[in-house]
């Protein structure tokens, strides 16, 4: 297919309109290539090993969550200028899809919510709140290891939202919706001291690339995991 048609069909999975402000002009086809559209990869993030293994892969597109150009870019230079080359030698087109795909349907956040086995929904402004059965135990089965910042209690109702989440506000709506414990990454100090809620603090990676799995398990396309290397030491 052409690559108008596939944006049209990545639309329809992740309209644009449910994407945050920020993320205006960041989202959709970023980098255009120069092939119509037969083999797809997907990833979280497009690093350039990321790229090298989808041109290896003979891709056409590489769809992402996270642009690698987010920021406005005035010097082409370092990992920016190596990423770019890849895909641009390539041919390759680079599509992303950010916010939009966290609140879309079988997106991100349903994702993990179908992980952790959340029942009795109810949304947030870019998370899920619902029922839960499973204890810290298998959590961290599902989600890898985890920080834990409050006291420990029974968790009835959890409150998940893939990425850096930990917003005093999103907390509070959490709480106000029944929430015992919020799932997310990137916990700040400040937030963790002031928190009404149990907050089970994840890795960015862990939380989000398996909604990009399954996004590329649901169309037979190929998912390149590409974790940052994370080390725990004592």
């Amino acid at each position: 297919m052409e690559i108008e048609v596939f944006t049209r069909e990545m639309e329809a999975l992740a309209p644009p309109d449910l994407a945050e402000p920020y993320d205006e002009g960041r989202i959709g086809l970023v980098v255009e290539g120069t092939r119509p559209v037969h083999r797809v990869t997907v990833a979280l993030d497009a690093t350039v090993r990321v790229a090298e293994r989808a041109a290896a892969l003979g891709a056409d597109v590489l769809v992402v969550h996270h642009s690698p150009l987010f920021a406005p870019v005035h010097r082409v230079t370092g990992e920016t200028a190596r990423l770019l080359r890849v895909i641009l030698g390539a041919g390759m087109h680079l599509y992303v899809m950010h916010t939009n795909f966290d609140r879309a349907e079988n997106g991100i956040n349903d994702t993990l919510a179908d992980l952790l086995g959340l029942s009795e929904r109810h949304p947030l402004p870019l998370g899920l709140v619902g029922r839960v059965t499973i204890d810290l135990d298998r959590i961290a089965a599902v989600v890898g290891p985890l920080r834990v910042h409050g006291p420990v209690t029974r968790i009835e109702r959890l409150a998940v939202v893939a990425g850096s989440g930990f917003d005093p506000e999103l907390i509070r709506a959490a709480a106000e919706l029944g929430a015992d414990a919020f799932l997310s990454a990137e916990l700040r100090h400040h937030v963790a001291r002031e928190s009404p809620l149990l907050c089970l603090e994840s890795t960015h990676y862990a939380l989000e690339a398996p909604g990009m799995r399954a996004l590329a398990e649901r169309r037979g396309w190929t998912f390149i995991d590409d974790p940052p290397l994370l080390r725990h030491y004592r």
